[in-house]
């Protein structure tokens, strides 16, 4: 990404620290931050929270209302963070839309060590039984996308201090 963004889209699957890394990004550029749970319908939550994968239709919704809320944010001009998990191809094409002012961050991690994270967490809806669903579906960035791929095996200030780098951004003042 040549020029600086105006929105970043923090994917990854669930327990990857999306939350934790997009709060901390947004806190550090003084940017608005959109949480992605929040989008969910109440349905789509009670599922995941029995123990059922999403489906794609299930999804689409969401994916929409995230895309709106990247939307205002460019139309307003004020800059944004959201989460997305954003797993397939088809979901960051969605939410992203070949907008260059839309930056997508995928953070990586091996299953063992989002496992464990997701057993110490508590009172989310999306338990770890989920978490092969997760990867069965993601797909790895082909080398065509735009995205960057954010280690979190440091600290999520670590990850966040790969992001800011690798999308050459700097704290700005609201």
């Amino acid at each position: 990404m040549t020029t600086p963004p105006e929105v970043i889209v923090i994917a990854g699957v669930s327990g990857s620290g999306k939350t934790t890394v997009g709060e901390l990004l947004a806190e550090r550029l003084g940017w608005d931050y959109a949480e992605a749970d929040a989008f969910h319908s109440e349905a789509n939550v009670a599922k995941m929270r029995s123990g059922r994968p999403l489906t794609d239709a299930d999804r689409l919704p969401w994916l929409r209302a995230i895309a709106a809320w990247i939307d205002g944010r460019l139309a307003t001009g004020r800059p944004g963070v959201v989460t997305c998990s954003a797993l397939k191809r088809k979901y960051r094409d969605l939410i992203s839309g070949g907008r260059p002012e839309v930056a997508m961050v995928l953070l990586d991690g091996d299953r063992d060590t989002i496992a464990a994270r997701m057993k110490a967490r508590k009172g989310h809806f999306f338990t770890e039984a989920l978490l092969d669903t997760q990867f069965a579906d993601l797909e790895l960035p082909g080398p065509d996308e735009d995205v960057v791929l954010a280690p979190i095996t440091g600290t999520p200030e670590e990850t966040v201090t790969h992001i800011v780098k690798a999308l050459n951004l700097a704290p700005t003042p609201r």
